[in-house]
Order: structure tokens, then C-alpha cells, then sequence
């Protein structure tokens, strides 16, 4: 199989679905997702996924593959998007990984363990989660592994929990567990990364939030919560997501929502560029660079 693997990742709001889409058409692609969140059905507007029309006939895969009372699995997602990564290389088209979600970009291209659970353990770390919040784990979280923490959102819980018992169950460090640089599954991937200055970014990111507010998202999280948001524990952490659900229950202003979304879209930013800038294979474009004929240049080089 010589079709190429493409990785286009980076930083939420630096246009990496609208690149991968030309791309796509310029080398006769297929686009699979690496957005941990674009993963369920229903979350569009709140995660800007493209809608059906926008995806220029392009075939994408592992988008809708959720309900949102289900959590995602970086063990389930690697096999899935290997699968399609081989699948749409025997026909002879090239792979182009999207998204954000470093973790399960990594997943794909890099060897990676999934060290065993321990029933046990993770119900007395979900009892102190509960009894002394996920702040105090998180806490815990970094002195253990500074480097797992920087790659977690401290309100992920159910992430710091599974970081806790791999640590308590394997002696190691989180970090450990995860994938080196040296990919070994597709070593002749290229991988490229979208960077933008933070000045540039940040008028983008609030523009997308308000966006997202004006298209629907209060609505879209209100039909998703009937169809059992609550009562999973991935979806409804999403970012805007959760602002929306703090905003129904009367914990905060609607106007206040849409702040904390835009605060929380920038922390994770700076998370994303973290995770990113520590992979050398990462070869970055800047904003004022031409994108395509970058990529292309790489391609034929």
C-alpha cells in the first residue's frame, strides 16, 4: 500500500477541517476524524463539525459512531481508524488523519499499551473523586506525572482516575503508557501541524463561540440532553457543552456560559499546542504560509 497517510492536526480553530477537505480533493483522499468529540451523534454544532453538504462529496469516517450516553475508548477508537486507515489504502486513495484530539492521532500512528484495569482500585479513586472533587485528584495527578497532567483537562475525571490506576497498577508513570515518537505503524506518515498566533487566534475562537451560540448550540444541547446526555460521562464534559448544561440548571448566566466557553476553548488551546510541539515529526505551517502547495511540496518531494 503506497497511498499516503496525511496527519493535519493543531490547535482548535486554526481551520484544519477546511485544509484537510482541499487536500482531500487535490490527491484524492478520504478524511478520517481525530476529534475525540466529533465522535457523537448529535454534537455538530458545538464541536463545528462539518455538515454533510460541506464535505464536497469527500467520504468521511469515524464521524457519528457514539450516542451520547456511550464513552469513548482510545483502544476501541485505534482500531476502528487503523482499520479505515487500511481500508482506504487498498483502494488505492490517501488517508488524511484530522483533528485536534492528540491522543487518538497518537493511537493510530504509534505503538501504545493499554495497561489492564483493576475494578478495585477504580472504585475506591471514583468514591475520592466524589468526596473530595476531581481538583484534588488532579492535584495528586501532577506531582505522580506532571507530564500525563499537562495532557489531561483537569476536569476530566474520568481521565485522571484512569491515569491514577495505571500508575498504582504499573508501577510507571502514566506517560509512560503512551505512544514514543517512533511511529511504527505508518513510518512514512507526514505529519502536519496548523499554528497561528495568539493574537490571531483568539478573535477566532470568540467568533466560533458566538457562532455557535447563533446556529443553535443551546438547542442542540438541550435536544441531546432528552436523548441521554446526562447520563454519560464523556459527552457532557465537552467544552460549550458543559457551559450549556451549568446554564440550564441555573448555575450561571447565559451570558456568563458563553464567556466560560470561550476561556475554556483557549485553555485547551494552549493544551493542544503542549501535546503537539513535544512531537518532532510535526512539520508546521504557519498563517501566512500557503497551506496546500506546503503540503503538496511535501508530498512530492
Amino acid at each position: 500500500m503506497s497511498s499516503p497517510v496525511i496527519i493535519i492536526c493543531g490547535p482548535t480553530a486554526t481551520g484544519k477541517s477546511d485544509l484537510a477537505l482541499e487536500v482531500a480533493e487535490l490527491i484524492d483522499g478520504e478524511i478520517i476524524n481525530a476529534d475525540s468529540m466529533q465522535l457523537y451523534k448529535g454534537m455538530d454544532i458545538g464541536t463545528a463539525k462539518l455538515s454533510v453538504d460541506e464535505r464536497n462529496g469527500i467520504p468521511h469516517h469515524l464521524l457519528d459512531i457514539l450516542t451520547v450516553e456511550e464513552d469513548a475508548s482510545v483502544a476501541q477508537y485505534q482500531a476502528l481508524a487503523r482499520a479505515a486507515v487500511d481500508e482506504i489504502r487498498t483502494r488505492n486513495k490517501a488517508a488524511i488523519i484530522v483533528g485536534g484530539t492528540g491522543l487518538y492521532i497518537k493511537s493510530i500512528i504509534d505503538e501504545m499499551n493499554f495497561p489492564e484495569t483493576d475494578p478495585e482500585l477504580r472504585k475506591k479513586l471514583e468514591s475520592e473523586a466524589e468526596l473530595l472533587g476531581a481538583a484534588e485528584l488532579y492535584s495528586r495527578l501532577r506531582l505522580l506525572d506532571p507530564e500525563a497532567a499537562a495532557a489531561i483537562e483537569p476536569a476530566n475525571t474520568r481521565r485522571i482516575i484512569r491515569a491514577l490506576e495505571v500508575i498504582e497498577v504499573t508501577g510507571q508513570p502514566y506517560s509512560a503508557n503512551l505512544p514514543s515518537d517512533t511511529s511504527l505503524r505508518y513510518p512514512d506518515a507526514l505529519h502536519i501541524g496548523l499554528a497561528m498566533e495568539r493574537s490571531s487566534l483568539a478573535p477566532r475562537i470568540e467568533a466560533r463561540v458566538h457562532r455557535m451560540w447563533q446556529s443553535g448550540l443551546v438547542a442542540e444541547v438541550d435536544s441531546l440532553i432528552e436523548a441521554g446526555l446526562l447520563r454519560g460521562s464523556t459527552a457532557q464534559r465537552a467544552i460549550g457543552y458543559a457551559q450549556v448544561i451549568a446554564m440550564r440548571n441555573g448555575e450561571i448566566s447565559e451570558s456568563k456560559a458563553i464567556e466560560e466557553t470561550i476561556v475554556a476553548t483557549r485553555q485547551y488551546v494552549r493544551r493542544q499546542e503542549t501535546w503537539f510541539k513535544r512531537d518532532p515529526r510535526i512539520q508546521w505551517i504557519g498563517e501566512d504560509q500557503p497551506r496546500l502547495a506546503f503540503i503538496n511540496q511535501r508530498l512530492n518531494s
